[in-house]
């Protein structure tokens, strides 16, 4: 089995397209926090897991991703901006790309965790991609990491962003109502910053269904977020 995995992590650097300086990097992005629980945790410890590389690399993943629509869509708003950018980060994105890398078949998880079907669970497989992309970064600075980006996420980049994310809200609104729910509301929770640039956080809410919050330079464009994300997260798009 270790012989397996060793092929497999070998296969998927090749997949990455970035030589390892530090390999420790690498090994510590594939390494679940299963890994090490109970003995070691009770001894005080603390394994080294991936959780902190997956904090970081969900921040090189949003200023890569927001780089790269800047660039590419020089007329879009920022409220599309933001709409295209949930839809290239979020989980299921990450986890179709870590599926394409074969990156659960590198995982190092617990025998408990293997034996749940961690390799294949989207949540795992997409916080391992963030902690890879940054351990690519650490390893070998923005331009390895953009690098990486550019290849794992070509497909995703490729896909035309869907209908809904033009008009967030109004998608919003005609599913809330073809499900038999009232109208979805919105009201500003927050705002930072100063009266020249303000960033206001929206939160939407249906009746039945959680509230969720998002951010945005105006209220349009954080409600637009919040609606892009709640659509998101319900399986509407």
């Amino acid at each position: 089995m270790a012989n397996a995995r060793h092929e497999a992590v070998a296969a998927l650097v090749d997949r990455l397209g970035h030589a390892f300086r530090d390999p420790t990097l690498l090994e510590r992005a594939l390494t679940h926090s299963s890994v090490g629980e109970g003995a070691a945790k009770a001894a005080g410890k603390a394994p080294r897991d991936n959780e902190r590389m997956e904090f970081l690399g969900d921040r090189v993943l949003g200023l890569l991703v927001a780089d790269r629509l800047h660039r590419d869509f020089p007329e879009a708003d920022e409220g599309d901006l933001s709409s295209r950018l949930h839809a290239l980060v979020d989980k299921h994105a990450c986890g179709r790309v870590g599926a394409r890398l074969k990156v659960g078949d590198a995982l190092r998880l617990s025998p408990g965790e293997t034996k749940s079907g961690g390799r294949r669970k989207e949540g795992l497989v997409a916080d391992a991609v963030e902690a890879l992309l940054a351990a690519v970064y650490l390893d070998g600075g923005l331009d390895a990491a953009r690098a990486m980006f550019d290849r794992a996420w070509a497909e995703e980049l490729a896909t035309p962003a869907p209908r809904a994310l033009n008009n967030p809200k109004s998608a919003l609104q005609e599913w809330s109502q073809g499900s038999g729910r009232p109208l979805p509301s919105y009201r500003v929770v927050g705002q930072t910053g100063s009266d020249h640039a303000p960033t206001f956080t929206v939160e939407v809410s249906i009746q039945g269904i959680e509230p969720l919050t998002a951010p945005g330079r105006s209220r349009q464009d954080a409600e637009k977020a919040a609606a892009t994300a709640m659509l998101q997260r319900e399986g509407v798009i």
